[in-house]
């Protein structure tokens, strides 16, 4: 009987950090997820989940939610790490909020949960990783590479950055057998939808919107042995959103 597989997730109370920890147990991994909100009840309590309640805009809690992610494997091995969440704010009434509003508090607590968060797990996770020749999988954005009607602009450099780093941390941690990839979402079936979202369907070759399963199916898919030879990709689920 081979050993059960362990994957962490941050920001998996709900949308596609919820499916992505959902569709792991499915396969018989065990799912180690991290939120600022406490597990939701639509989640397994069993000993094939666990949860670490955190907010990761406290950047100065992330070794605290590293060591629980320790105590919580003890002495297991963790075979892939999902940097899933992600902070989008609106202005009033949901308005975009572009490069001049919003004050710089608001930039530092979008890039802390978007950006630095991922970069501290990954090089956390790292020595980990590396004993099993592991993955990490970023969750990137379709707003990372345009101008996005919705997503505001600290949501949109944030994302961009995670992509640059998805590419640097797979130069760096190839040599540890670690394979490092992301997944670019467009326009998702989640919480996180504008107001007016459904008017960017008829801009969607596929003319609909996407789940979050199908999301969680790709990054399953790049945290399998059937993705052996890729890292250093970005991943677009869009429905052919970019094709235009």
């Amino acid at each position: 009987m081979s050993e059960r597989k362990t994957v962490f997730i941050t920001g998996a109370s709900r949308g596609i950090g919820h499916a992505t920890a959902a569709y792991f147990v499915r396969q018989g991994w065990r799912a180690i997820t991290c939120s600022r909100e406490e597990v939701p009840p639509q989640c397994p309590r069993n000993e094939r989940h666990a949860h670490i309640t955190i907010d990761l805009a406290e950047t100065h809690r992330l070794s605290e939610a590293v060591a629980k992610l320790e105590h919580l494997l003890d002495g297991q091995p963790l075979h892939a790490l999902v940097n899933n969440a992600g902070y989008s704010p609106k202005g009033e009434g949901g308005t975009r909020l572009g490069c001049l509003d919003g004050d710089m508090e608001l930039w530092q607590r979008v890039f802390a949960v978007n950006f630095f968060a991922p970069v501290y797990f990954s090089r956390a996770c790292a020595p980990l990783l590396a004993k099993t020749r592991g993955s990490i999988v970023n969750l990137t954005s379709i707003a990372g590479h345009r101008v996005h009607p919705f997503a505001g602009s600290a949501y949109a450099t944030s994302k961009a950055a995670l992509t640059a780093l998805t590419r640097e941390l797979a130069a760096d941690l190839a040599h540890l057998g670690i394979r490092v990839n992301a997944v670019c979402p467009g326009e998702i079936n989640t919480a996180i939808l504008s107001p007016g979202t459904e008017q960017l369907v008829e801009r969607i070759p596929l003319r609909r919107l996407g789940s979050p399963e199908e999301v969680a199916s790709i990054i399953y898919f790049l945290c399998s042995e059937g993705a052996s030879y890729i890292t250093g990709a970005e991943i677009p689920v869009n429905g052919g959103q970019d094709v235009y």
